[in-house]
């Protein structure tokens, strides 16, 4: 398995987009690609529980299993069916109104690739929040530039 990458991840998310349908390969490659706490696991009963999904060829169990492993801290907020497609959202805050929460949705026609097309997504916001938003080296000031205080004296 490789180790997860930033860029790689939309690759993926284009890869699951353009998939019609799970397959183990595609599945193990999601594993090798997004997952960070799976591979550590080594041959613990959780890993033991996903490759026994996988081989069952039970792929939105094998999803879900895959998402409470990887994302302790999302549950999934909703799942829906709706004009041929699945659409799932993942959040942090299940318990809030729709309107406050910042959920993460994905639509797929397979269940299983919506489920983890939104897994991906959380990896890469998890990926571009650890990314600093202000730049760590100062820009060179301009030569005539002079700063100036000014006081309001109404």
């Amino acid at each position: 398995m490789t180790a997860l990458h930033p860029l790689d991840l939309p690759s993926l998310a284009e890869q699951l987009r353009n998939a019609h349908s799970m397959t183990r390969p595609l599945m193990l490659d999601i594993i090798g690609r997004a997952c960070r706490r799976l591979p550590s696991l080594g041959r613990s009963e959780r890993t033991a529980r996903v490759m026994r999904l996988i081989d069952a060829e039970a792929w939105a169990d094998a999803a879900l299993a895959l998402l409470e492993l990887e994302l302790p801290m999302w549950q999934v907020r909703r799942i829906a069916y709706d004009d041929g497609e699945w659409h799932c959202a993942l959040s942090r805050e299940r318990e809030l109104p729709d309107w406050l929460d910042s959920a993460v949705d994905a639509r797929h026609a397979d269940l299983a690739l919506s489920l983890l097309s939104a897994f991906v997504e959380v990896r890469t916001l998890a990926i571009e929040v650890s990314r600093p938003s202000v730049p760590s080296v100062r820009p060179m000031l301009d030569p005539l530039y002079e700063p100036v205080a000014c006081h309001n004296s109404r």
